[in-house]
């Protein structure tokens, strides 16, 4: 069977580098997978998602992975409407999170910044869908277990409370050196504000976002690679079980071990 190319479906950013860092991660990606993987955008940035699926040749179905954090409107309603409105089969695979590997990616960037610290704020976008939310919370209790500090998630918008009342929580607990950890993707306006609440509050410094860390490209290689199982086997006449979902959290996958004092 010929492999399907991936189109890495991003939200887009009026911030310039967060589509290059799309492009980038999606060329990072294609190192990896033997046929075209490209970055398309849903808003601000070009090219789009139809136009890019309108560049396949006929009887392509390219496998669609969402560059998103949570299955919050984006991924639930907002991308899954545009796929409906193009007139080619597609695969849509599972947003990335909540997954270890993203803790992985996200321990690779705190070690990077090479401070001592006593507390963790997870600054991450935020969203008004509670099931959302609640992931968001899950990966910061986890990279609080494996960090062995205390870690709260704080939302640049859309939900309490801001990384500033984050870090405030935990300097009245008692940490005195927080670090921020990024649950983003890349920079961009909401990246932006989640530092300064951060900073302002007395976090020592907030790690860069994923970007195109090992441990995201692995991660969308798993969910194209469980997207298309998944196809194949509803097409065989059986439900696609999650044992391939090497990334989801369905399969309790250790984290990659990371190089640096956290590994």
């Amino acid at each position: 069977m010929t492999t399907p190319p991936i189109v890495l479906a991003a939200h887009g950013s009026r911030d310039p580098a967060s589509s290059a860092t799309m492009r980038a991660l999606a060329a990072r990606v294609g190192q990896a997978w033997p046929a075209p993987v490209v970055a398309a955008f849903l808003d601000f940035d070009e090219p789009s998602i139809p136009d890019t699926l309108a560049d396949f040749p006929d009887g392509t179905v390219p496998v669609v992975v969402p560059a998103l954090l949570t299955n919050a409107y984006h991924g639930r309603v907002d991308l899954p409407g545009v796929l409906a409105r193009v007139p080619r089969p597609t695969v849509l695979a599972d947003v990335l999170g909540p997954d270890p590997l993203l803790v992985a990616g996200m321990r690779r960037r705190l070690s990077e910044l090479d401070d001592a610290f006593d507390a963790v704020v997870l600054v991450a976008a935020g969203t008004s869908d509670p099931a959302a939310r609640s992931t968001v919370d899950d990966m910061a209790d986890e990279l609080g277990r494996q960090l062995d500090v205390p870690c709260l998630a704080g939302y640049a918008s859309a939900s309490a409370p801001t990384p500033g009342e984050a870090v405030a929580t935990l300097r009245a607990a008692g940490a005195r050196r927080i670090l921020g950890a990024a649950y983003f993707l890349a920079t961009g306006r909401l990246y932006t504000t989640a530092v300064r609440s951060a900073v302002d509050a007395g976090a020592v410094d907030v790690a860069a976002p994923l970007g195109t860390a090992d441990e995201l490209v692995h991660l969308v290689l798993a969910r194209a690679a469980a997207a298309i199982e998944g196809r194949n086997a509803d097409s065989a006449g059986h439900r696609a079980g999650p044992a391939l979902n090497v990334g989801g959290p369905a399969t309790k996958k250790a984290p990659v071990p990371v190089p640096g004092r956290f590994s």
